[in-house]
């Protein structure tokens, strides 16, 4: 995997990474802060595809921003446009988890030419804290006052991952976990979660709460212009997003496919053969490189 500096549009330093594979573009917009490991057959050079990627403002090798508001998605946005232009891709598909969705959608929304089609792993196009906390039934009003308050305890909670991280059983023994079902299942992959927990661990968690807290200012976006093919894949115990609000935006996109999951909000860990399938399935044209 090679990594370059590329500098975004009001000259933010942003570390992007290419998989160095052959094949149809992807551009992969993450979770916040997740690690490449997390996608493990996608980011295979093997895949079939020349998958690129970059971490976001103030994380991993990404320089903060001069000015610290500038952490919206829309400044998210033109870091993935710096990315695209690095690494001399025209268009690609796109490849959303969480955040990235958001992200996703806004690239569509402002250059749909650059964008052959998106898929939007467990996020929705805006409006993502009000998506908040619907499996453990809270009402939507208060949805979103309780991820802001879920954000500002992250500096709190944040530095607890390393010894989560510490605790995961040897992979062996949890491969031999056969009752694990359902919302455990990401444990069928340790090798990917062990990778995800530790470099979270590793983060900045008041820097951390204020990217959380930009992407709560995201507003919910109007999908119904997207023409590209898109795919929304859900997972049924995501406490993070509201599978009625990924049905719904679903709905709002022209001939998009919804696929919803027994799994949680952390699909590309328990699910990474399915990524690749799906993305098999939605990325279309000619190889570009």
């Amino acid at each position: 995997m090679s990594t370059r500096l590329v500098r975004s549009a009001d000259g933010t330093g942003i570390s992007a990474w290419c998989n160095d594979g052959v094949g149809e573009p992807v551009l992969l917009c993450n979770g916040l802060g997740t690690p490449p490991a997390a996608w493990p057959q996608i980011i295979d050079p093997d895949s079939g595809y020349r998958v690129v990627s970059w971490d976001q403002r103030g994380l991993g090798g990404s320089e903060r921003p001069a000015d610290r508001e500038r952490v919206r998605v829309e400044d998210h946005v033109d870091d993935a446009l710096a990315v695209l232009d690095a690494f001399d891709m025209r268009s690609a598909t796109i490849v959303g988890w969480s955040l990235g969705v958001n992200v996703a959608f806004e690239l569509a929304l402002q250059e749909p030419d650059r964008v052959r089609a998106v898929l939007a792993v467990a996020g929705v196009p805006g409006g993502s804290y009000s998506s908040l906390f619907a499996t453990f039934g809270v009402p939507r009003p208060f949805r979103s006052h309780m991820g802001r308050l879920s954000s500002r305890l992250l500096p709190v909670l944040g530095p607890l991952l390393p010894l989560a991280a510490a605790s995961l059983p040897p992979w062996r023994d949890m491969l031999s976990a056969a009752a694990l079902r359902g919302p455990a299942r990401e444990a069928a992959h340790p090798g990917a979660l062990r990778a995800v927990v530790h470099e979270f661990s590793t983060h900045d968690w008041s820097w951390y709460r204020r990217l959380a807290l930009g992407l709560a200012e995201h507003a919910p976006l109007d999908v119904s212009s997207v023409r590209c093919p898109v795919t929304f894949l859900a997972g049924r115990y995501d406490s993070l997003v509201d599978v009625a609000d990924v049905r719904a935006a679903a709905r709002r996109v022209p001939g998009a496919r919804l696929r919803v999951l027994m799994g949680t909000h952390f699909l590309p860990l328990q699910y990474p053969e399915v990524m690749l399938e799906e993305l098999r399935l939605i990325a279309r044209g000619p190889a570009e490189s």
